[in-house]
């Protein structure tokens, strides 16, 4: 009740539309799925506390039957799909395949779904196509073939996407709005505007539910053409045409707000985002916010972001990564005493953490600020608190010590960035910060520790081997005049990486839509 209550009043502070569409939109109703399945504790907690490079998860289910306890099908599809959400894509292999093995299997075509899926993230798209071909004739319905143009899609193979598409249309497996949408996101991840076009219009003709990520999709094609126009007149659309707005909730607004603030247009930023509101579902709301404070803080709006954030809080169940969004979306502001006393708040109530994440942005902050006391004292806390240091954590503090102009600790902040940076891994460390790094190391005579830095980057993949081979040689050449940021103009790498962590900054909306 009291959670009711609380909703209650958070629907009644968000704001109103004068619009006739209403606030919530209802989907259809669902199929009715039984209580969800639960995992015992026991085998829960050596599964799931186990570090995710753990090599198997097998022994630990061998034991428990071993020692007379029971399993069930829908307990391991529980454990399996656990796995996935943490990207323990091996172990989730491993565990649906002894369950073949050990007859617990039901031949779902919904479990071998799944194990396609599985099979192209572990193995490669060739075992997964072998795996598909596999599979009897019976159980290969739709969700099989949906998985397989999934796995398409990531690999932005557009003429096998298509060609899985134009299969399922002939076995009538194509009515899916899922399944069109994910062709339609490739297209549009590949610059394929005009087949994207083609094919929503194909869907209409069709009779194929558009949805919002239809829509959403639709309103990214029209950004990257930088067509204001197109995305106007749909937003218009979606208000008017009751056939579209009672399939359309909060995402594709801010998806539109997203391209505004893109495009410098910040007050029609504003009110697009204000329709997002307008259009927050219970079912939504808590995915949504963090979403919209970061685009109130891109366009300066630092009293929508802490009107949210109040909002937020009644709910009284914050997580980790909210907290996050609402400390990245106060620093963008600039108010960093701000962020400290949220982060601080943070800090009171998850006294043990494994991961950096939420430290980095402030270490960051402070970097930036040449306040490396503060940097250093949350790095030393968050030690002290079981947290684990990664590549944006030890770039952070390097980023500091370059602006201190403390470049030896700088090189040793560097490498201990670029030695836990796995290969085939997002981060990627700034070209300036480099270059100052070089700079130092070739001023005071370091050609080894120079040497050194070049391998270890070379050996990460961070680095061409063309920009390899160039560092090495102006390294060696005494006499050169060349500033070390144009040796490394040659690579590819202009990102800021050191900025924040892909696998928990999820502003983008592609994402939050994707995840529905």
């Amino acid at each position: 009740m009291i959670i009711l209550r609380r909703l209650k009043t958070t629907f009644r502070l968000l704001p109103r539309s004068s619009a006739t569409y209403a606030t919530y939109n209802p989907s259809p109703p669902k199929k009715y799925k039984g209580p969800p399945v639960f995992v015992p504790r026991d085998l829960y907690l050596p599964i799931f506390t186990a570090p995710d490079s753990t090599p198997s998860v097998i022994p630990i289910l061998e034991k428990w039957v071993h020692d007379g306890r029971t399993l069930s099908y829908d307990v391991l599809v529980s454990v399996i799909k656990q796995l996935r959400l943490r990207k323990r894509y091996e172990n989730a292999l491993q565990v649906s395949l002894w369950m073949s093995e050990k007859g617990y299997c039901e031949s779902k075509s919904v479990d071998f779904s799944t194990r396609l899926d599985l099979i192209a993230k572990v193995k490669g798209i060739e075992e997964a196509e072998s795996y598909f071909d596999s599979i009897p004739n019976r159980s290969r319905a739709s969700e099989c073939y949906s998985s397989l143009l999934n796995c398409y899609a990531r690999l932005r193979d557009v003429d096998k996407a298509e060609r899985i598409m134009l299969q399922m249309r002939h076995l009538g497996f194509a009515r899916s709005t899922l399944a069109r949408n994910c062709l339609l996101n490739l297209y549009y991840q590949t610059q394929n505007y005009d087949k994207a076009e083609n094919f929503l219009l194909e869907m209409k003709q069709e009779g194929i539910n558009f949805d919002s990520y239809t829509f959403g999709t639709l309103i990214n094609i029209y950004g990257a053409k930088s067509d204001i126009e197109g995305i106007d007149k749909l937003l218009a659309q979606l208000e008017d045409d009751p056939s579209y707005s009672r399939h359309v909730d909060w995402s594709p607004y801010a998806i539109a707000a997203n391209w505004y603030i893109r495009l410098g247009l910040h007050d029609k930023a504003f009110n697009t985002l204000k329709k997002s509101e307008e259009c927050l579902s219970c079912k939504f709301w808590k995915k949504a916010i963090p979403h919209l404070m970061t685009q109130y803080a891109a366009i300066g709006k630092k009293e929508e972001v802490m009107r949210l954030w109040d909002i937020y809080k009644m709910d009284g169940k914050l997580l980790s990564r909210d907290y996050s969004a609402v400390i990245a979306s106060v620093l963008r502001l600039d108010d960093i005493e701000l962020a400290k006393s949220i982060f601080e708040e943070w800090e009171s109530r998850y006294q043990d953490f494994r991961t950096f994440f939420i430290p980095n942005r402030m270490i960051l902050a402070y970097s930036r600020k040449g306040n490396m006391e503060a940097a250093e004292a949350i790095f030393n806390r968050t030690i002290m608190k079981g947290g684990k240091p990664n590549s944006w954590t030890w770039a952070g503090l390097s980023f500091g010590y370059i602006q201190q102009n403390n470049l030896s600790k700088a090189v040793q902040s560097m490498k201990e960035a670029v030695s836990l940076c796995e290969v085939g891994h997002s981060w990627r460390p700034l070209p300036e910060s480099l270059a100052a790094i070089f700079q130092y190391l070739k001023g005071n005579g370091d050609m080894e520790g120079a040497e050194d830095l070049i391998r270890l980057l070379s050996s990460k993949n961070l680095i061409s081997l063309d920009v390899h081979n160039k560092l090495m040689s102006w390294i060696m050449d005494v006499e050169s005049n060349l500033d070390a940021i144009d040796v490394l103009g040659g690579d590819s790498h202009k990102q800021t990486g050191e900025i924040s962590e892909p696998e928990e900054d999820k502003s983008n909306l592609d994402f939050c839509l994707s995840h529905q």
